[in-house]
């Protein structure tokens, strides 16, 4: 072995054993780096909503606190009254769902009220996302809620008025995959043989793609 390839060869058998040492007092799956998050560290991100609320945190806001926050963190995009602003979306309006440019607001669009808490809580406001307080969060929604005449002007949201909320387009949404392409069944007994497969319609057929049979000179048809 050349003097200089004797290093290299040192520095090797110090990492294996340095590998092994760790390896050999530390569980599978310890890799010897990083530190493991504390509590407060996962609920930093643990901060998904259901639509039945569950995950909503601690906190209150009102209609009236809302307008505020709102003017301070979403009209410069959304609008004064929530119109929406050149490419930012519109969050209450009369726009139809069924026309042939639809308009998905809150009002018309959106099936639960707390998955609204939701996204605002970890989107808004779009230069700062996640940086509006639970209780600011909590006002926004029931100023938005109210600009869509869905809550009174007295209502406070909290983690137990806002799942009670009945949005107007609740039932308007189909929860089941109409594809017939999802609901297959596998089949595990007395299924088709491959002998009794036969290929009715091919690409080639269909003149999506050129023959490979010496047909490549032909014209396809117009």
């Amino acid at each position: 072995m050349s003097n200089w390839h004797k290093p290299l060869a040192l520095i090797s058998f110090v990492a294996a054993l340095g590998c092994s040492a760790i390896a050999g007092e530390h569980a599978a799956g310890f890799y010897g780096y990083g530190a493991r998050p504390t509590d407060a560290e996962i609920a930093g991100w643990a901060i998904a909503v259901r639509g039945d609320g569950k995950g909503l945190p601690v906190g209150h806001g009102s209609v009236q606190e809302g307008t505020d926050v709102y003017a301070n963190a979403c009209a410069m995009c959304h609008g004064t009254f929530g119109e929406g602003e050149g490419r930012f979306p519109k969050l209450a309006g009369t726009g139809s769902l069924t026309g042939d440019r639809p308009e998905p607001m809150v009002g018309n669009y959106w099936p639960y009220a707390p998955t609204l808490f939701d996204y605002i809580n970890r989107a808004m406001p779009f230069p700062a996302p996640h940086s509006l307080p639970p209780n600011d969060v909590y006002a926004v929604v029931a100023y938005v809620l109210n600009m869509n005449n869905v809550v009174p002007d007295d209502f406070v949201a909290d983690e137990k008025t806002l799942p009670k909320v009945q949005m107007p387009n609740r039932n308007g949404f189909t929860w089941t995959d109409p594809r017939p392409d999802t609901h297959d069944v596998a089949c595990m007994h007395d299924c088709r043989k491959v002998e009794d497969i036969k290929i009715t319609s091919t690409a080639e057929d269909n003149h999506l793609t050129p023959r490979t049979t010496g047909s490549l000179d032909k014209e396809l048809p117009k």
